[in-house]
């Protein structure tokens, strides 16, 4: 209502002053100028009011100009926009059309073929100058528009490759920026050129500013996914050069393009009831759209994602990773990070992969210690310490088990870490497994014990030590016979061959048969340099052994009935008094032997924290420091 009435107040108020501006007119003049009253033809510049402007005010200059010869200057007004059309054109024309204008606000283009898209990630459409395609065989394709300076702190790769001595890089001109308040856009009917006039003044020719028609020269760079030509050839970025630096058109809803502007006034409005109804017409008509492609296969999926997150990772996003099945997140990690190295972009790539994988908490810890080797070379590649570091103890703790493919997967620096802590853990259990040998028992009186002093004690001394040899050494290959190789091919068994027999629980025959036969290998030279020539046992079960020693319970070697069973081979000794006694010995040993062992039972591992150690069967006391790193960690 309050529209109406004040429409209605503007009409009034033009029409008064309409009547009262046509009673004052001198005769003989008319609005083109063309009489006796204004011979000279040029325009008559006068302030008319014109509809639309706040209360009836007047807001913009009507001006009359010469009908012939084209226009050369267009005025375009922000709010109210003024035509100046052939002949007498009359100010109730004029004001209708201003006043229709200037309520087309909230005209929404979503959808159409004139919508710009923003200036953001994956496309940079104002900013970007390196546009990157990623197509697969089967058609699907991902495209790119970033910045060169964001690609090149990100990757070795892009750094190399836009460099002076590689780029491909085309200049393209710059598209001019949008009109600021007060400038005046033309262009002229002879060349077309482009120019700006500036309200404020300071131009030398007329008010044109001649050096904004010079276009700045940017550098694009464009890269498109190359597979090669031999089936081994590995996908690759490879530069190619732009087929055209023509910058892009920027098509509009009704049809045709932003830079198709007419060289005059007269042939754009001759023309432009025509474009319009076409233009029209052309919003009826179905959409064209591209043939239907195929679905990609597994192998263009992960390709495609893998690149979508390493460009994402350079920008800060986060990438699009498996969260729920540690499997799967696993191998879509292993494939960003062999993308990443292959753009040497681990550096970058390396943070989100460990920050991803970590959140599993102990879903990870169970998998790394099902694959450590694998995820020893995930945690090298993504620089992950946590990763690195539970792998690498597992590793320690079963080696030499999987060596083959650990040197065959991960660089010689990685190896000589693996070694050096093998022989720093080795070290700390040929010294344990010393001050196990020498244990022993003491009488009341503080003497060691010996055959002549307790024979029953020394037996039970004897038992131990038998025991410990027999889970601590390697089991004895058979000697080659001097006869020949044929008899012992066919009867492998022989004196030195029955003792690879023997279980971890040892057996009360066994050190029975061990304490006897003292003297006979004491005798015999050959068999003390054969057992000199045994090969190291793997740290593997050397860690079982010391578990079992160290293991809070008691009752998992030496128990009551093998202490039967040993003290039944004498059957003079076996009594119900000695086997109590004969007992209570064993476990004074098994308790100095969980000391001794004390240090070998420390971890540093996150599974143990978390679910104990009761799985794991070999030593997990190796130390990780920062400085047994294969790269520099920074404080």
């Amino acid at each position: 209502m309050q529209d109406v009435c004040g429409f209605a107040a503007s009409l009034l108020f033009w029409l008064i002053w309409s009547i009262g501006n046509r009673q004052g007119r001198q005769p003989g003049a008319d609005c083109t100028g063309r009489a006796t009253g204004n011979p000279t033809g040029k325009a008559i510049v006068r302030e008319e009011p014109v509809l639309g402007g706040h209360h009836g005010q007047p807001r913009a200059l009507m001006v009359s100009q010469h009908n012939d010869g084209p226009t050369s200057l267009t005025l375009r007004g922000p709010a109210t926009v003024v035509a100046a059309g052939s002949g007498s054109t009359s100010g109730w024309a004029t004001g209708l059309h201003s006043s229709s204008r200037s309520r087309r606000y909230h005209r929404s283009h979503a959808g159409g073929s004139a919508f710009v898209p923003q200036n953001e990630f994956p496309i940079f459409s104002h900013s970007g100058d390196v546009d990157i395609v990623v197509r697969v065989p089967n058609g699907h394709e991902n495209r790119y528009l970033l910045h060169r300076h964001i690609l090149t702190r990100c990757s070795g790769f892009f750094e190399a490759s836009t460099s002076n001595e590689w780029s491909r890089a085309q200049p393209v001109p710059a598209l001019p920026a949008s009109g600021a308040a007060g400038a005046i856009e033309r262009r002229s009917a002879a060349g077309g050129e482009l120019a700006r006039v500036d309200t404020r003044g300071g131009s030398s020719d007329g008010g044109i500013n001649s050096t904004s028609a010079a276009l700045d020269q940017s550098k694009r760079w464009r890269y498109e996914l190359d597979y090669g030509s031999g089936q081994n050839d590995i996908p690759m970025l490879v530069q190619k050069e732009e087929s055209s630096n023509a910058p892009p058109v920027v098509s509009s809803i009704f049809g045709g393009s932003g830079s198709g502007h007419s060289s005059s006034r007269h042939q754009h409005q001759k023309s432009g009831s025509h474009s319009f109804f076409r233009s029209v017409a052309n919003l009826s008509l179905p959409t064209a759209h591209p043939p239907a492609l195929p679905p990609p296969t597994h192998e263009e999926q992960d390709l495609l994602r893998d690149y979508d997150n390493l460009f994402r990772i350079m920008y800060n996003y986060p990438p699009h990773l498996d969260s729920i099945n540690i499997a799967d997140g696993y191998v879509q990690c292993k494939s960003l990070l062999t993308l990443a190295d292959q753009y040497d972009a681990l550096p970058v790539v390396g943070p989100r992969v460990d920050h991803h994988l970590l959140q599993f908490q102990s879903r990870l810890w169970k998998q790394i210690a099902k694959y450590p080797i694998s995820y020893l070379r995930l945690g090298y590649q993504a620089r992950s310490k946590v990763i690195f570091q539970e792998a690498l103890i597992h590793v320690v703790g079963q080696w030499p088990a999987g060596e083959r493919s650990i040197r065959a997967a991960l660089p010689d620096t990685v190896v000589d870490i693996i070694e050096d802590k093998v022989d720093e853990l080795e070290e700390t259990v040929s010294r344990i497994e010393a001050r196990l040998f020498r244990l022993t028992l003491t009488n009341r009186a503080g003497e060691r014990i010996t055959p002549a002093v307790n024979y029953l004690d020394w037996l039970a001394v004897s038992l131990f030590r038998q025991w410990l040899a027999d889970n601590t050494t390697p089991p004895t290959p058979p000697v080659p016979d001097r006869r020949g190789t044929a008899h012992n091919a066919t009867n492998p068994r022989g004196r030195n061959g029955s003792n690879s027999r023997r279980s971890s629980g040892g057996g009360a025959s066994a050190a029975a048969g061990a304490v006897a036969r003292a003297g006979h290998h004491a005798s015999n030279p050959s068999n003390t340099n054969h057992a000199l020539a045994a090969p190291t046992p793997p740290l593997a079960s050397l860690g079982r052994t010391y578990r079992i020693l160290g293991a809070p319970s008691d009752k998992g070697y030496l128990g009551h009935d093998e202490c039967k069973r040993f003290l039944k081979l004498t059957p003079e000794l076996y009594t119900r008094d000695s086997l109590r006694k004969f007992e209570k010995r064993i476990d004074e040993l098994k308790a100095m032997a969980r000391e001794v062992v004390r240090p070998l039972m420390g971890s540093g591992l996150e599974l143990e924290v978390t679910h104990g150690a009761g799985a794991i069967g070999y030593l997990t006391c190796t130390t990780v420091r920062d400085r047994d790193l294969p790269w520099v960690v920074y404080d």
